[in-house]
């Protein structure tokens, strides 16, 4: 019993390390951990102090803290590298952009490897959809920054691995109710409990809003049931289950300057005409396997699968003619799965392991496009056709530490990725089937080389690459779907060199420069559908600081700061007969400049915080002929949380909240190469929100 405790404990608490904790209430100063903590988001255990890369952990105390907890940009926009941007659009999710990769998604996730309790949410084509993430139930964030396919393959230009606790309590469960304006209310709740050998949860969580703009109404539905089993004192089950619903996720799409002028609160006249939505189910599941021995040798296998349907009226009109409200009404039906496999096994004793491992996942869309009439599908088919994707990836990771202080990493991989799509629509007279085989060997070489006992400093080499999603390989310049058979992988080398120093001040600095070879660009966007071309080649330049101080029990200070140059230094943009050389041009979709700031103060119960985040001006096409504005001094948020403390075991924390403060008129971000200049995506005025989490729980 005590060895199930401890290894319980053990895997719930990994990532503490020896210094006298805080007061309850000063721990919920400590927004984001750059202090020594153990990780894994290397795929082995590792120190974060000594890793030759740049590794950031969000903790319990941000996630759980004064947010409404419904979007990214509440806790990952505090990671200097990182840059989310709240589309305020419920249809198109946000854009997560690490280090520039990432940053050309006009909807879902691009370019970065996103984990859920190590179950992908990255399916194998590069493409990340966040239907299953409750924000409320993670308690820990691990960001890995900067190319990382030697250890995740496909689409590895930054990793994020969001992680639930393990239950510890005998029984315990929580409610959080909150809501504010624009109709916005969240209202979860969460049982959890753990007995001997046993633990487990359940969860549920809804959100409604009625949307910031015309067009962008929306409704959610998440239900999480985890299971754990400690076997004995080496072996961990884990089974997780996640169901999403949403039946409504109106998309207002993006206005032209003259739009946004006019009336920012508008949505684009053919998403309205055209009924643009999404309606959402998802059923994901998986089973982890963990073995520790306590001498050096460690394993994970999981298992995981996932059944998706999606219905999307989409303003896109179909190819013929159309009139103002016939647009495009496209179906999925997605199962995917796979397998992931790791090791780890101490070679000798002087700190010298090797990691191995294997990934396997495979994917197929049923995909058909019909006529839609307001929204409506019609019963003309214009495109029906089977999509299936496979990737097999191995790898090798070899950790040493050859002298005292000094470590060295590197990593080897190749992957395999398979396309393949079956035309079951012919009576165009055209069939699109077609096959293409996409492979790519990845690797990284870091060393660390501890200065002193609290400073750091590293350098690091590795590649990335980056296959186009299906949803690019099927739009083709001519209008319809099928296969575009001329595109192909894009590819990353990165340089980076840092230091990080733990003590009275906690900070990190992080120089980097990437080149991208074959880059992945959106060559145009034409009514609502983008095409893709192997077009471009990138040079992005990029300097990432993060620091946090705690100068007094009561208060706490964080900023992080990123300054990222990216351009294209080779790119000859065709326009029919005419050809614009665009070399040294600013990519799209990338702020140079990010700052953030959050200023934490406690008083008895009552935590405030004061919020402020810059963006500067941003272009939204490869010509650089269209910007929105930066941000000024910034966008202003103050948060309020009081506790009661806890009373025979119940505890109950109010909290409010008030976003853009000062009432500015900016926009929040743009559509890349959006046609006819329609790329502002604008945000809300002056918002509030309030609400209040109850506790109970017994040890």
């Amino acid at each position: 019993m005590v060895g199930h405790t401890a290894f319980l404990l053990g895997l719930a608490l990994a990532g503490s390390f020896e210094m006298q904790p805080p007061p309850a209430a000063a721990d919920t100063l400590r927004p984001a951990r750059l202090a020594p903590v153990e990780v894994r988001v290397t795929r082995t255990a590792e120190r974060s102090l000594y890793v030759p890369a740049t590794v950031v952990v969000v903790d319990s105390a941000t996630l759980r803290g004064t947010q409404l907890q419904n979007g990214l940009d509440e806790v990952l926009g505090r990671v200097p590298g990182l840059y989310v941007a709240n589309r305020f659009n419920p249809s198109l999710d946000q854009r997560l952009a690490i280090r520039g990769a990432g940053a050309r998604a006009n909807f879902g996730v691009r370019g970065v490897k996103v984990l859920l309790d190590g179950i992908p949410l990255t399916l194998p084509d590069g493409q990340t959809q966040l239907s299953n993430l409750d924000l409320g139930l993670v308690d820990r964030i691990e960001v890995l920054l900067g190319a990382a396919s030697a250890m995740y393959g496909n689409a590895g230009g930054g990793v994020v691995a969001f992680e639930s606790a393990l239950p510890t309590e005998r029984w315990s469960g929580r409610i959080r109710a909150g809501g504010g304006s624009f109709g916005t209310s969240r209202v979860a709740g969460e049982m959890a409990g753990s007995n001997g050998g046993w633990s487990g949860s359940a969860a549920v969580a809804r959100y409604a809003s009625s949307g910031v703009r015309q067009q962008s109404t929306s409704n959610a539905t998440q239900l999480t049931l985890a299971a754990n089993r400690i076997l004995d004192a080496r072996w961990l089950l884990k089974a997780r289950y996640y169901y999403a619903d949403s039946p409504e996720a109106q998309n207002p799409g993006a206005l032209t300057l003259a739009e946004l002028h006019a009336n920012r609160d508008s949505a684009a006249g053919n998403n309205i005409l055209r009924g643009a939505d999404k309606a959402v189910r998802q059923h994901q599941a998986g089973i982890t396997l963990t073995h520790e021995n306590g001498r050096g040798t460690s394993g994970e296998l999981t298992i995981f699968g996932l059944a998706r349907d999606l219905t999307n009226p989409l303003a896109t009109a179909p190819p013929g003619p159309a009139g103002p409200t016939v647009g495009t009404f496209s179906a999925i039906d997605r199962v995917a799965g796979g397998v992931r496999l790791s090791g780890q096994q101490t070679l000798d004793g002087r700190g010298t392991r090797l990691g191995f491992g294997i990934d396997l996942q495979s994917m197929r869309d049923d995909r058909t496009n019909q006529r839609s009439r307001g929204g409506a599908p019609t019963d003309t088919v214009v495109a029906d056709q089977r999509e299936t994707t496979t990737e097999l990836g191995p790898y090798l990771l070899l950790h040493l530490e050859p002298a005292a202080g000094l470590t060295v990493s590197t990593a080897a991989r190749y992957d395999r990725v398979a396309f393949r799509v079956a035309d079951r629509y012919l009576a165009d007279g055209v069939d699109q089937s077609g096959k293409n085989v996409m492979g790519a060997f990845s690797g990284s070489i870091g060393a660390s080389y501890a200065l002193s006992a609290g400073l750091v400093g590293y350098a690091t080499v590795a590649s990335a690459f980056e296959t186009p999603t299906t949803t690019e390989l099927v739009n083709q310049a001519n209008g319809t779907i099928g296969f575009n058979r001329d595109l192909g992988p894009q590819r990353t080398l990165t340089t980076e060199a840092g230091l990080r120093t733990y003590g009275a001040v906690t900070a990190h600095l992080a120089v980097y420069r990437s080149t991208v070879r074959d880059a992945l660009v959106q060559a145009r966007e034409q009514d609502g559908r983008a095409y893709f071309e192997n077009a471009a080649r990138l040079t992005i330049r990029g300097v990432e600081i993060g620091a946090s101080w705690q100068p007094a029990r009561w208060v706490a200070t964080q900023i992080s700061y990123s300054h990222t140059d990216a351009r294209f230094s080779r790119y000859l943009l065709r326009d029919g007969a005419l050809e614009f050389p665009l070399d040294g041009n600013l990519v799209p979709g990338i702020p140079r400049h990010l700052f953030r700031g959050v200023l934490t103060a406690s008083a008895g119960p009552l935590l405030v915080e004061w919020d402020q985040q810059i963006t500067s001006r941003i272009y939204a096409d490869d010509r650089n002929t269209l910007a929105a504005d930066g941000w000024g001094l910034g966008i202003t948020s103050i948060r309020l949380r009081a506790a009661t403390g806890v009373t025979n075991g119940l505890g109950i924390a109010p909290f409010v909240g008030v976003s853009n403060l000062w009432n500015r008129r900016y926009v929040a971000s743009v559509t890349v190469n959006g046609f006819g200049g329609r790329v502002y995506e604008p945000a809300p005025g002056r918002w509030f929100y309030a609400g209040m989490e109850a506790s109970l729980g017994r040890r």
